[in-house]
């Protein structure tokens, strides 16, 4: 009876925790650059550039930055910027057109066999350069009847066998929550993989609770976990512990990063990401050109170069450590390879 009432008191404090870190995210860019001992110079751009687009930084992300470096990997992923403010050609706030693949609130269908669930509108860090900055989050609530109408078009379409639970980041959402929804996919025969799209494992570790581990395995559903993580800073020993924890489960664990100047557009910073995820565990799965995003032009590597990055990382290591180059385009029925 002891024993049970420790295991109740361990899942309580692990869900509180990660509860916490998120309710108590750095938001104010003028903390952050004070916490960073950054140039308050850099202040007043990052306020009009977080006008539209919040900033939003767990704290246990924000514990690996350096400090008095604006040119930390990580933190430029995170700070807003006057480049955020240029309008340029090429961009749009759509840029891989998911307005013409939302047949029902809370979907995008655009591939054969699988399709994503838009979970939650809201991430625990806000990318720069994410390409659903502008996503219309609040017409894709799945709220009520909106969940049941996303489950029946699931159910209505046999050939699909994976549903992907994407965002935002579907971890926001609480260990029942998912629980719930996970049973409910695991009763419709033709499905037979649960994938997860999250950023949450690499910026908040603490959110891979037991509870989490046990929904997510526990069905007859595969499990597989795609990460997103684009630096090898970005892994520490709390890190490598979570995805420990759901290795043990039984969970593929696999990581797609986005090629982003000057963060990660060298070998030397591509090699030491893959020996990284290897080292906990994660295979390298894609590396993404940059999707065309307003406000995230400043990011952009030019396709030559990102192919010659991969090249020359090819040549240095094993194939199972090179992430596939590729760029969403609309309308293609898959991503395409570079």
């Amino acid at each position: 009876m002891a024993r049970n009432a420790a295991v109740g008191e361990i899942t309580v404090l692990e869900q509180r925790r990660w509860q916490e870190e998120l309710a108590d995210l750095v938001t104010d860019p003028a903390e952050l650059i004070e916490l960073l001992g950054l140039d308050p110079a850099q202040l007043p751009q990052a306020l009009r550039a977080s006008g539209d687009f919040p900033l939003r930084v767990p704290r246990p992300f924000l514990k690996r930055m350096r400090c008095r470096d604006p040119s930390d990997p990580l933190l430029l992923q995170v700070l807003p910027g006057a480049p955020e403010l240029q309008v340029n050609t090429g961009f749009s706030a759509d840029p891989l057109d998911e307005a013409r693949a939302n047949p029902v609130p809370g979907v995008v269908h655009k591939y054969r066999g699988r399709l994503l669930l838009i979970a939650a509108g809201q991430c625990a860090v806000n990318c720069r350069y994410c390409f659903r900055r502008q996503f219309p989050y609040g017409d894709n609530h799945l709220s009520g009847g909106r969940w049941q109408e996303a489950l029946d078009y699931i159910r209505e379409r046999d050939e699909l066998r994976e549903v992907i639970l994407s965002g935002g980041d579907p971890l926001v959402l609480g260990d029942r929550q998912l629980a719930r929804l996970t049973q409910e996919l695991a009763e419709i025969e033709h499905l037979d993989k649960l994938r997860v799209h999250s950023r949450l494992p690499i910026v908040v570790p603490s959110r891979i609770t037991d509870e989490l581990v046990h929904w997510f395995t526990s069905t007859r559903l595969k499990p597989v976990l795609v990460l997103h993580c684009n630096h090898a800073n970005e892994i520490d020993g709390e890190v490598q512990a979570a995805l420990a924890k759901l290795r043990a489960g039984g969970v593929t664990l696999l990581n797609q990063a986005v090629l982003l100047r000057g963060v990660n557009d060298s070998v030397g910073a591509l090699a030491d990401l893959s020996e990284a995820l290897f080292d906990a565990g994660v295979l390298p799965y894609y590396l993404h050109q940059l999707d065309r995003v307003q406000g995230a032009a400043h990011f952009e590597v030019e396709t030559g170069r990102a192919q010659w990055l991969v090249e020359q990382l090819r040549n240095r290591m094993p194939g199972y450590l090179v992430p596939r180059l590729v760029r969403e385009i609309p309308g293609q029925r898959s991503k395409s390879p570079l």
